[in-house]
This record gives C-alpha cells, sequence and structure tokens, in this order.
C-alpha cells in the first residue's frame, strides 16, 4: 500500500471520528427529552411500581403447556409410557414454578395500582397457579372435543396428529383455553397476553372471557374474532373471517364506555357460520342447527334450524379479449 492511499485513509478515519462524535453529542439531549416526557399524563410508563408480568416468560409458559396438554407431541425427546409420571412431573413442577412468579406478579401489579396492601401476594400465585394445573385434566378433555370436531369436520385432515402439529384453530383453542381458566379465577393481564400472543401467531382473536362449549372447530382461521362476551355453545364450526363482535359501545352520563355489559353474541349448539359472516350483538342469538352464510351481516336473532344467505348477486360475463 503506497503513502498517499495510507494518508488518504488515516483522513477518512478522522473525519469518520468527527462525523460520530458531532452526533452522539446530541445524545444527551435527547435522554433528556425522552425523560422529561414521563412526566406527561398523556403519556404512558410503569415507574416507581411493581414489576408486571412478562409476555417473553408467558410465551414460554405457553410452550410448557402445550408439552403438558399433548405429552410426546412437543418437545426434542420421545415420552414412553413407562416414565410419563417422571415426564409430567417435571413439566408441572417447572411450569408451577414459573407460572406462579407471573401470577404473584399480576397480584402484586393490582395492588400497587389500587394501593391496596398485599403481603400474601407471594402465596396467593401459587395457590392461584395449583388451582389452575388441577384444571388441566378438564382442559385436555376439552382439546381433544376440538381435534376430533376438526377431523370429522375437515376432509382435507389426513390424521390427529396433523390437526394438533399444524392447525392454527387448535394453537389458538389450546391458548385460549388455558387462558379462559384463569380469566375465570380472576388473574388479570395474563390471560390477555396469552391470546393476543396466540393472535400475533395465527391471526386468530379470541379474548379469553368468551365462552365455549365442547367440540369447537375453526376451519383455516385467519381472521377470526371472537369477543369478550361471546357464548358459544357445542359443535359449533366457524370458518375464516367470521366476526362474533359488538355494536356500539354503551356510554354512561360522563361519555366513558360501560363494562361488563353483555355486547357480543350468543351461537348455539350445532350452528356452522361460513366465511366472512359478521354477527354483532349482546342480544343477538343465531339457534341452535342454524347455518350462516358466508359474507352475511346479522345484527338480529336468528330462530333455531335457519338457513341465513345473502342474495345471489348479479354476475357479469365478459369475453375476454
Amino acid at each position: 500500500m503506497s503513502g498517499e492511499t495510507e494518508t488518504e485513509m488515516r483522513k477518512c478515519t478522522i473525519l469518520s471520528s468527527m462525523i460520530d462524535n458531532r452526533y452522539r453529542a446530541e445524545i444527551p439531549e435527547i435522554v433528556d427529552l425522552v425523560a422529561s416526557s414521563c412526566s406527561d399524563r398523556n403519556c404512558f410508563d410503569h415507574l416507581d411500581a411493581a414489576v408486571i408480568p412478562s409476555r417473553e416468560a408467558m410465551i414460554e409458559i405457553i410452550d410448557l403447556l402445550r408439552d403438558v396438554l399433548f405429552p410426546g407431541y412437543f418437545g426434542d425427546q420421545t415420552v414412553d409410557r413407562s416414565v410419563l409420571p417422571y415426564h409430567i412431573g417435571n413439566e408441572i413442577t417447572i411450569l408451577f414454578e414459573k407460572l406462579s412468579k407471573q401470577i404473584s406478579n399480576s397480584i402484586i401489579h393490582d395492588c400497587d395500582r389500587y394501593e391496596e396492601n398485599c403481603t400474601e401476594c407471594l402465596e396467593q400465585g401459587q395457590e392461584e397457579t395449583i388451582i389452575f394445573l388441577k384444571k388441566i385434566p378438564e382442559i385436555r378433555s376439552l382439546l381433544a372435543s376440538d381435534i376430533i370436531a376438526a377431523y370429522e369436520g375437515d376432509p382435507a385432515a389426513k390424521s390427529h396428529d396433523e390437526i394438533i402439529f399444524s392447525y392454527p384453530g387448535i394453537f389458538a383453542m389450546t391458548v385460549y383455553r388455558s387462558a379462559h381458566e384463569l380469566h375465570k379465577q380472576g388473574i388479570s393481564i395474563i390471560p390477555r397476553i396469552m391470546t393476543e400472543h396466540a393472535h400475533s401467531v395465527v391471526g386468530i382473536d379470541i379474548h379469553p372471557g368468551a365462552r365455549i362449549g365442547k367440540g369447537f372447530f375453526i376451519d383455516h382461521g385467519t381472521g377470526v374474532v371472537i369477543g369478550e362476551t361471546c357464548e358459544i355453545g357445542d359443535n359449533v364450526r366457524v370458518y375464516q373471517g367470521v366476526t362474533l363482535g359488538s355494536l356500539s359501545f354503551p356510554k354512561d352520563e360522563t361519555g366513558q364506555i360501560i363494562r361488563g355489559q353483555k355486547r357480543h353474541p350468543t351461537i348455539e349448539d350445532d350452528v356452522i357460520i361460513y366465511s366472512n359472516a359478521t354477527i354483532l350483538g349482546g342480544d343477538t342469538t343465531i339457534g341452535a342447527r342454524s347455518v350462516i352464510g358466508g359474507n352475511v351481516w346479522l345484527t338480529k336473532s336468528v330462530p333455531p334450524d335457519t338457513k341465513v344467505i345473502i342474495a345471489e348477486p348479479d354476475l357479469i360475463f365478459k369475453e375476454k379479449h
């Protein structure tokens, strides 16, 4: 390398360093601006407060739960029936330790936010975790009915294994049925973290507060929305793009949304709802064994054994030139 080239390289290095330092000198001012914005009531932060549940930890817990709910299907080791109690015991113990910590954090967070004096949050977190873990056999039974419904309702399904491994609706229902039990126990934040994770993974949005019976099958799944106060009976099948939502929200005299009222529809047993149908309103009931066609928009109740379809559109066929 010639001396002239080395000189040019040194000049470039010095110039680059000067430019870097010039911009870095502005960082302290930016830090002050961001820190001062934390005093703005219109911005959100979580300062001088108890630790909150971790989204990353809950995703790890979901993976553990799937292994417990479907032993031998997930993970990198085969599970022999002879060692099943040991395998499940190990998984349940890890699950207890991780989940109880997150539930305790949720309880501590609520106590801190509402200025309550919680002296037993850690113990309560462990107690709530044990209550949840005892529900695992019931959750497994419900999920088994969902898998059977998927197999019986989808001629493309080759096996139950294929459904467990690959169907987005089963992943969403696995997370939902677990989150729903925690929701019923009054655990805050965590159930919603769980179902929103499933939403981000498979595009199926089920609120943990919704009540869904056995044998529920979501075919394809993308874009399905099921609201918080929705009630769904047994052996219901829905297709992609279905919305079970609410109409406009009622407000109190101060203009605030009234929470806790039934806002979403009731779907009775053995109903089929085809793709992109929208059913809205807390007073809307779809009667048992009814069929709701694709793209239907419903805001009123339908009696049992009813088929609802939209009028056939006028199609125009033109010769392609």
